[in-house]
């Protein structure tokens, strides 16, 4: 993702405000953990009740090291019981991926029963701010007005079958919109194309700015390993949820 388009840092955020971004966020690493013993898996990396999260339903999590330290955040999804959606930074794949998959081999030497899968096949697009909803409601017919802030649903996008989780990361509405990699670009172009030049492309110098006045965590600068994720959720940036001004964030402590 670059730091800017054509459109100013400014001009990029204030637009996100009063219209709306589209955010190529291809980088991330999606990865689904499937088996019968999924939940108690993860709960076992993360900070993060998933056992008590309804189907559909997803949170913002911090993996931590034995030392409590964050070794990175993620938004995590239950798709069912023995089904997770996560994604996790693309500066921290590596260390993730090698983390994750080094616990996953001891909890399933012991019994366990949980297998992993890469969604390298896709690619990830944020739509973010005002018209994220009405925009993309042109190119579903999935009712969207019954999604709520970290819903989650698999539905059918401009003909490709995408994951849908009504999400972000720059403190307004929007989704995060997992597409297979072959339909990333027409979907990109559709949604432009519908919001009439008045969703833009958007880059990396804005979403910093959207997020900080948000009080969104970004690892590497307010999470690292060596400092406790001692996070707790704050009424600071708003999102929708249920029709109403609702909010939710992560403050460090």
């Amino acid at each position: 993702m670059p730091i800017q388009y054509k459109d100013s840092i400014m001009e990029s955020t204030i637009n996100c405000r009063t219209n709306g971004s589209l955010f190529d966020v291809a980088h991330m690493c999606g990865l689904s953990l499937k088996g019968r013993q999924a939940i108690p898996f993860l709960e076992s990396l993360v900070i993060a009740d998933v056992a008590g999260l309804k189907d559909g339903t997803g949170t913002l999590t911090v993996f931590t090291n034995e030392k409590g330290g964050a070794i990175d955040d993620s938004v995590i999804t239950k798709v069912n019981d023995q089904h997770i959606y996560l994604v996790v930074n693309a500066g921290c794949r590596d260390k993730d991926l090698a983390h994750i998959e080094e616990h996953m081999e001891a909890f399933n030497k012991k019994g366990g029963d949980v297998k992993w899968h890469i969604h390298d096949e896709r690619s990830l697009l944020a739509l973010q701010g005002p018209l994220a909803a009405p925009t993309l409601q042109l190119l579903t017919k999935e009712d969207l007005t019954k999604m709520y802030f970290s819903d989650f649903k698999m539905i059918d996008i401009n003909g490709s079958a995408c994951y849908l989780t009504r999400t972000g990361y720059t403190g307004e509405d929007g989704f995060e919109i997992s597409v297979p990699s072959e339909n990333a670009v027409d979907l990109a172009k559709a949604i432009l194309e519908k919001s009439e030049g008045k969703v833009r492309l958007t880059g990396l110098g804005a979403r910093d700015s959207l997020r900080l006045e948000a009080g969104l965590c970004l690892y590497g600068n307010d999470l690292e390993q060596n400092t406790s994720p001692r996070l707790r959720l704050a009424s600071h940036g708003p999102f929708i949820r249920g029709g109403e001004q609702k909010a939710a964030s992560w403050v460090q402590m």
